[in-house]
């Protein structure tokens, strides 16, 4: 069953042309069918990946996790509770 991770993040004014060279380039994590960049204002995004297994996605989570080393220099603090991220995932329930 296909599952989704959905992650919110703010990226410091300053840092908006590194982050845009290095997180919109195609990725490959095994398992990962699509992401998705979604601007929400503010440069605040969420991104968004669609996987084939929540096995797969679990498989890749230090890949994910080494990504989003290399680039949490460019990014604000949400809380001292959450740190740079606010993730989230489940089991895709519909599919349009």
């Amino acid at each position: 069953m296909k599952h989704m991770n959905v992650v919110k993040f703010k990226v410091k004014q300053d840092k908006i042309n590194e982050f845009n060279t290095l997180a919109f380039k195609e990725k490959v994590f095994d398992g990962m069918i699509s992401e998705y960049y979604v601007n929400t204002g503010n440069n605040e995004y969420v991104a968004v990946g669609l996987w084939e297994s929540e096995d797969k996605m679990i498989a890749a989570r230090p890949e994910m996790i080494k990504f989003l080393d290399s680039m949490r220099h460019m990014l604000e603090e949400l809380s001292p509770e959450l740190g740079v991220t606010d993730p989230i995932s489940g089991r895709v329930e519909y599919e349009g």
